[in-house]
């Protein structure tokens, strides 16, 4: 990055007029060996080892496969629609719903997938998160960070990245649109790889920096990179922000599936 950032000074100083006078074009070196690259020394030492910090963590897998045993429903009274399955499929004769065929390693929330949310009784703050999803023809859900932050879940498929919204697949919902559309056909195993910064506190509680989402991958396709979310999106858990919350899994929208759900914790 440094590099980069010389590039950027050396054609500042060719390119502007100040450089036609020796002493001047001297004081702008000058100015950003003082005052400049140590300031982007330290972000790039910063970058550095909070990514390495992740790196090096155990990755914990928070599905068994075999039952809900590390989740909790956000509304015990509500009906459940999610089950374990061995494999999933789109329904031939209903498109918009999955169909599934009982065992282990999948989890589906099935039929019209209007159904209730799932929250994980671990608890994350900065974190790296990787899962694999499959959606219905027209289906949407979400994956909300501490319970509070959603990153969208929708069938997308085909749609122009310049008609892409918050509220596409990929999309920090109420704050950005995925970059471009790296979406899969509906039916089809599709994969996130999200990194995600908690919201940072003072002594007395007051939040004194965002939630952000450093870097959000979809099929392998950087899709968003450092967003930070003001607050809590539509339909999170509510309340105060905090340091550390579950990870919840909407599932009162439509049907979707999940495996190899994998939480990397910062140390």
């Amino acid at each position: 990055m440094v590099p980069e950032f010389s590039q950027k000074i050396d054609s500042l100083a060719k390119n502007n007029s100040i450089s036609k006078n020796p002493r001047k074009s001297f004081h702008l070196t000058q100015f950003a060996a003082c005052f400049v690259f140590p300031l982007f020394l330290v972000m790039g030492i910063f970058e550095i080892t909070w990514f390495s910090s992740l790196n090096a963590a155990e990755p914990i897998s928070l599905f068994n496969g075999k039952n809900l045993d590390q989740w909790r429903f956000r509304n015990p009274k509500a009906t459940s629609k999610w089950t374990i399955t061995e494999s999933v499929m789109l329904d031939p004769k209903m498109p918009n719903h999955l169909v599934g065929k009982k065992g282990e390693s999948i989890l589906l929330n099935g039929d019209n997938g209007h159904g209730v949310d799932l929250l994980s009784l671990k608890e994350h703050g900065d974190c790296e998160l990787t899962l694999e999803f499959m959606v219905a023809k027209g289906s949407n859900s979400g994956i909300y960070f501490q319970g509070q932050y959603e990153v969208q879940i929708l069938d997308s498929f085909g749609k122009k990245d310049k008609e892409l919204q918050y509220g596409d697949c990929g999309g920090i919902y109420n704050t950005a649109p995925p970059k471009m559309n790296a979406t899969k056909a509906p039916g089809e195993w599709q994969k996130f790889k999200i990194i995600f910064q908690a919201p940072r506190f003072d002594k007395s509680g007051k939040k004194i920096e965002s939630a952000k989402f450093i870097a959000v991958y979809l099929n392998d396709r950087l899709i968003q990179e450092n967003v930070s979310v003001k607050g809590p999106t539509t339909s999170a858990l509510g309340g105060k922000e905090k340091p550390k919350g579950p990870l919840m899994l909407q599932g009162d929208h439509g049907p979707v599936a999940f495996r190899n759900i994998q939480l990397k914790e910062k140390e």
